[in-house]
C-alpha cells in the first residue's frame, strides 16, 4: 500500500465511483481500520448511535447489491460498509457515558465533585432522557412546543420532536461515514455512497431490530477508470462561502 495522502490531497482524491476493478481485491483488514476510524467522528452528546456492518461475505454482498436495485456501484462492489442508526439504543450508550465519566473522576464521594463534574453527571441522568424519552411522538410533540413558546422570550433548543432526534443520530452517522471514506481514499482505496435502496429489504437481509434504521451504503473498491462518470462539479466557492 502506498504512503497515506494528505488530509487535503485525500479529500481531492475521493470521488464517488461507480464502477471498480474486477482484477483488485482490497485488504479485509485494512478497511476494517478504516471503519475503526470512522467511529471517531464526532457524534451528538458522544451518544455515538450507530453500527458498522462489513460486508465481505458474497452471498451476502450480492443480496445486498440487488436491495440496492443492482446499481453499478454496488454490483462492481469489492465489500460493503452499511452503516445503520441505533437510536433506540440511548439508554445503553447514555449509562456508558455516565460510567465512564465517574471514572474518570477518579475515586471519591459524590458531594466532593465539583460543578463541571455535577454538570456532566447531570447531563447524562437527566438531560439525556428528558430529551430521548418519548411516547407515540407524544411527547417529543409536547417539549416542541412548550420550548418553542419560551423561544420568544430567550434563545432555546427547538429539535425536540421524535423526527428531529432521528435526524440528530443520521447527522452524527453522515459524519462517521465521511470518516470513512476519507480514511480509504487516504490510501488509494474508492467508496461510493449510496442512498438508492430498499431500506426496510436491507434491514431484514441484516436481521436489523425494528429500531435501527439504514444511514446509507457504501460500496469499496478499487476504481476502474470508467468509474467515474465525468470531471467533478461545484457551484462557484464564492456561491456558497459567506463571511460575516
Amino acid at each position: 500500500m502506498k504512503m497515506e495522502k494528505t488530509v487535503t490531497e485525500a479529500i481531492t482524491y475521493r470521488r464517488s465511483v461507480r464502477i471498480y476493478n474486477q482484477e483488485k481485491e482490497i485488504d479485509t483488514k485494512i478497511v476494517k481500520k478504516c471503519i475503526e476510524n470512522a467511529v471517531l467522528a464526532p457524534t451528538s452528546s458522544n451518544l455515538q448511535l450507530w453500527e458498522f456492518y462489513h460486508i465481505t461475505s458474497k452471498e451476502f454482498k450480492n443480496k445486498i447489491s440487488s436491495a440496492c436495485f443492482n446499481q453499478p456501484a454496488a454490483k462492481s462492489a469489492k465489500q460493503l460498509v452499511v452503516i445503520v442508526t441505533r437510536k433506540n439504543l440511548w439508554r445503553e450508550r447514555a449509562k456508558a457515558n455516565l460510567n465512564f465519566i465517574k471514572k474518570s473522576f477518579g475515586d471519591k464521594p459524590v458531594d466532593k465533585y465539583d460543578s463541571k463534574e455535577k454538570f456532566a453527571i447531570s447531563y447524562y441522568k437527566k438531560l439525556i432522557p428528558s430529551l430521548y424519552t418519548d411516547f407515540l411522538g407524544i411527547l417529543g410533540l409536547m417539549r416542541y412546543v412548550v420550548f418553542n413558546l419560551i423561544g420568544f422570550f430567550k434563545p432555546v433548543y427547538r429539535q425536540l420532536r421524535k423526527s428531529d432526534m432521528r435526524i440528530v443520530a443520521h447527522k452524527s452517522a453522515a459524519l462517521a461515514a465521511q470518516n470513512f471514506m476519507i480514511s480509504m481514499a487516504a490510501i488509494g482505496y474508492d467508496t461510493c455512497p449510496m442512498e438508492g435502496s430498499d431500506t426496510l429489504r436491507i434491514k431484514r437481509i441484516l436481521d436489523l431490530p425494528r429500531g435501527s434504521e439504514i444511514n446509507m451504503v457504501i460500496a469499496c473498491g478499487v476504481r476502474d477508470p470508467k468509474g467515474i462518470y465525468g470531471p467533478r462539479f461545484r457551484v462557484p466557492f464564492a456561491e456558497v462561502y459567506k463571511e460575516i
